[in-house]
């Protein structure tokens, strides 16, 4: 669309108008060019291009389209018979799309049921045995794949798939606590302070939930629980012991070993300037790609990216509220997915012990606010140097350099935040597995 340029009333209806169907043409024409440059020019491997594509001849050809530039296509059709499902939806997630800025609610759930019921007529539920394609029926209760030629990343996607549900929930970030023994290799204890520290991040969380079930209350006159909350730590004993306080008020505790922080290698132990004087070519590589490069017998972000992915795919699976308690180099990541940062932006979040960050995923924009947790120690409060040039230390582990206000920075959780509605054109050397399950989050 120029600047300025709105979508005419009958764009997407099947009778538009000649200048709406140039308009469409025009509009798909810009997404595919897009779409080819991505792939060509900035070593793409996942798109997502999402339309109606209502009928057998049109998908047809656009997967010959396509293959003219040796790209495989994928077709996914969501089909809903259940009314109530359709509604809530359209009233939970179609409202919030960029198309109903400015709307008021109704008269957005009315326009959106009027252009369903205007394409249902006209469309061709896929039967094509020639494409490759997965029909998912009544919000994933039944999925219909089609498996002509299948590969890594098309399984990937159908089982990402078979993961989702439409259920909302919350999922809270928080550090482990202290230890006095900060080196990875070993496992130690919460020393004092992460004991104090432990108790009142969970008396904080517990204050939280119990304000908002009350707001919600008396919101909707409807009183009601709070949803379910478990708590998945990592098998390192400074992760457990942060969550005994609510082991010992009944909350299940699951241990996942993917969670283990980022093994900082060959550079555990040694001063940034000491590094740079071992090896200063690796310092050169770490500073150009820091989400991709490894030290040597170490690992990079995208190595704990793939690393995380089971645990990626059982959050989207997770239907009651969660709670992560993990390493900084963890949370990154995850956050990194949530809110779809960009992967050369993930080494450099911040999360301080002072704040537990809540996310409410959604489908066009997750939504993050910070929940403060008073009365803590300073030494106890900051997170790891912003501009990470070395490993991230232990969990335990003290910042060598001040990273400022957390809030002064772009980069790092903010409250209130948003995950972007269109996220931005993957740069060169994203992370593959983030960007295939960050692309997915979009459809």
């Amino acid at each position: 669309m120029r600047p300025g340029e709105e979508v005419p009333d009958d764009y997407f209806f099947v009778n538009a108008s000649a200048s709406s169907v140039l308009l469409r043409q025009r509009i798909l024409r810009k997404c595919r060019e897009d779409i080819y440059q991505f792939f060509d020019r900035e070593n793409g491997q996942v798109a997502i291009y999402d339309a109606v594509n209502p009928l057998a001849s049109g998908r047809r050809t656009l997967a010959k389209e396509f293959a003219k530039h040796n790209i495989q296509t994928l077709f996914i059709e969501s089909v809903c018979n259940d009314r109530r499902i359709i509604e809530e939806n359209v009233r939970n997630v179609k409202i919030s799309s960029p198309d109903y800025v400015g709307w008021s609610d109704e008269d957005a759930v009315n326009h959106y049921l009027a252009r369903m019921a205007a394409k249902i007529p006209h469309f061709e539920s896929m039967e094509e045995k020639d494409l490759n394609y997965i029909k998912m029926i009544d919000a994933g209760e039944k999925l219909v794949i089609n498996n002509c030629s299948f590969g890594y990343i098309s399984h990937r996607i159908v089982f990402y798939l078979l993961n989702l549900h439409i259920k909302q929930r919350h999922a809270y970030f928080v550090r482990a606590g202290t230890s006095s023994e900060t080196a990875y290799k070993t496992d130690g204890s919460l020393e004092e302070k992460g004991i104090d520290y432990a108790k009142k991040m969970t008396e904080t969380l517990l204050k939280h939930r119990e304000s908002e079930r009350q707001a919600q209350i008396a919101l909707d006159g409807i009183e009601r629980e709070s949803k379910p909350l478990i708590v998945w730590t990592s098998t390192r004993r400074r992760t457990v012991e942060t969550a005994q306080f609510l082991h010992d008020a009944g909350f299940k505790i699951r241990q996942r070993s993917q969670m283990s922080q980022l093994n900082p290698g060959v550079c555990e132990k040694l001063s940034e300037r000491r590094i740079r004087e071992k090896f200063p070519e690796e310092v050169a590589k770490h500073e150009a790609d820091p989400y991709h490069h490894r030290y040597p017998r170490a690992e990079s972000y995208h190595d704990l990216a793939v690393r995380l992915e089971p645990i990626i795919l059982e959050l989207e699976r997770e239907k009651n509220d969660l709670l992560i308690i993990a390493h900084e180099s963890v949370l990154r990541v995850l956050y990194g997915y949530l809110m779809a940062c960009n992967a050369t932006d993930i080494p450099i979040l911040s999360f301080p012990r002072n704040e537990i960050i809540e996310i409410v995923p959604a489908s066009y924009d997750n939504k993050a606010k910070r929940i403060n947790i008073r009365d803590l120690p300073p030494e106890t409060i900051p997170g790891s140097p912003e501009d990470i040039r070395i490993p991230v230390p232990a969990s335990g582990a003290m910042t060598p350099v001040s990273i400022g206000d957390p809030r002064s920075g772009t980069l790092s959780p903010i409250d209130g935040a948003r995950s972007p509605k269109k996220s931005r054109s993957p740069e060169r050397g994203q992370g593959t597995h983030l960007l295939v399950e960050r692309a997915l989050r979009g459809t």
